[in-house]
């Protein structure tokens, strides 16, 4: 079976990666590991050429220019997990400052 948007076989956009965790703490400088911002940035990036693909796929199936269904509905699955990841990533952070915002000083 081919794979023609190199989705399968860790081709293509890969999975989502957490960074690396911080120092230990008490370390003195800053982390090693890349910036929140800069991970999130990825993975948003990654989930949108994730859409964009299955997208693209399900389009090409539609206009008969592509027949390996099972690919394009793989393709669109894995598209649909990653962003429903991302969605709770985000959910997971808005508790979290809506948990910082109650904090009294």
């Amino acid at each position: 079976m081919t794979d023609p948007l190199g989705l399968i076989n860790a081709q293509g956009p890969g999975p989502i990666q957490p960074g690396r965790p911080p120092s230990a703490p008490g370390a003195a400088g800053p982390a090693a590991g890349p910036d929140f911002k800069d991970v999130l940035m990825q993975n948003l990036e990654r989930v949108n050429a994730l859409q964009q693909d299955a997208q693209t796929a399900i389009e090409d199936v539609v206009a008969g220019k592509r027949d390996d269904v099972a690919a394009v509905m793989t393709a669109k699955q894995k598209a649909d997990l990653a962003f429903q990841m991302l969605l709770q990533v985000r959910n997971k952070m808005m508790d979290a400052y809506e948990e910082v915002k109650q904090i009294r000083v």
